[in-house]
């Protein structure tokens, strides 16, 4: 079976099972989602969830935020990973946000990338879910997954090469939604540590004696 044949089978799989799988981040905007996104990293969506309630609340505008106190926001986000650093990105990339692009979160992967705290992951989930791109974020789940269901080959060994090799062969209607698929299959059933092979309706297709699967 080939990539692209096995490729298609999978994704025939998810468009069955989850079809309208979507992010589990709480958001009610593009900048929301934008700054939703940057705590989530190293993080649950669910602790993320519990914190930006708060914070948008407070601050519920870009500008609001680029002029938030940093020991203000730090307070209110210590309960996510890393928040010192976080606070000080999400304030820097409010003001960069306000002043340079007018309160209006980019739509370009160079504009995304040239704010603090902004890596390609976090600007492909915005480039995919809030302006319809054709762009697939991956994350350590899609990475995982990618490999185990021998979607990508052991030569794909960074997340620039598995984005490729996805791209490449996932049909561009299924892009936006594919990330989400690989996602949440890592993040459910088919985990780092202790997949759950007997609940996953991939099992027959899982290439498990292959290198980089989950056996």
């Amino acid at each position: 079976m080939t990539i692209k044949e096995r490729t298609e089978r999978i994704l025939e799989y998810f468009r069955n099972e989850m079809p309208d799988a979507k992010t589990e981040l709480n958001y009610e905007n593009t900048f929301q989602l934008l700054i939703a996104v940057m705590l989530s990293a190293q993080c649950t969506d669910n602790r993320v969830n519990k914190v930006t309630p708060h914070l948008f609340s407070k601050y519920p505008t870009v500008f609001d935020l680029a002029t938030a106190k940093l020991q203000d926001v730090q307070t209110i986000i210590s309960s996510v990973s890393y928040p010192n650093s976080k606070a000080r990105h999400i304030i820097e990339s409010s003001k960069i946000i306000a002043d340079k692009f007018r309160g209006n979160v980019p739509d370009n992967i160079d504009e995304l990338l040239s704010l603090p705290g902004v890596g390609r992951k976090t600007a492909n989930v915005i480039l995919s879910i809030a302006f319809g791109q054709t762009a697939i974020a991956v994350d350590t789940h899609v990475y995982r997954v990618s490999h185990r269901l021998g979607l990508v080959t052991a030569k794909d060994n960074t997340p620039d090469k598995v984005e490729k090799k996805l791209i490449k062969h996932i049909p561009a209607k299924d892009i936006h939604i594919a990330h989400h698929w690989l996602l949440l299959h890592g993040r459910y059933v088919c985990k780092s540590n202790k997949p759950h092979c007997e609940e996953c309706g991939l099992n027959t297709l899982c290439p498990k004696l292959l290198a980089n699967s989950k056996l």
